[in-house]
């Protein structure tokens, strides 16, 4: 089952006894920013959490699988996440240092 960000907004209004829209408020202009850093260039990091970074794509030639014509596909910057060792570990089942 997919968490949407209206999920997330309710759990963190639940949490920090915020009403809805100041949740809301404060997680879209969180993405915002983390979307803005990203269109500039720049690589944001978030400790025991991961790191947001922008990479270049290449140009390229593809192939139109319908008429076989090659097409050629510009460079193009996308947004890569890298998630920290602790939730690599989190995620398989692993247990952290600080735990041992």
């Amino acid at each position: 089952m997919a968490t949407t960000k209206k999920d997330l907004i309710d759990r963190i209004a639940q949490s920090t006894g915020e009403t809805r829209a100041v949740a809301r408020e404060v997680v879209q202009q969180f993405l915002q920013e983390i979307t803005a850093e990203l269109a500039q260039g720049n690589r944001i990091e978030f400790r025991d959490f991961g790191v947001f970074e922008s990479k270049l794509t290449p140009p390229r030639m593809a192939q139109n699988p319908k008429t076989l014509a090659k097409i050629e596909v510009p460079a193009k910057r996308r947004a890569v996440f890298k998630p920290s060792r602790r939730i690599k570990e989190r995620l398989n089942g692993s247990r952290t240092r600080s735990n041992v």
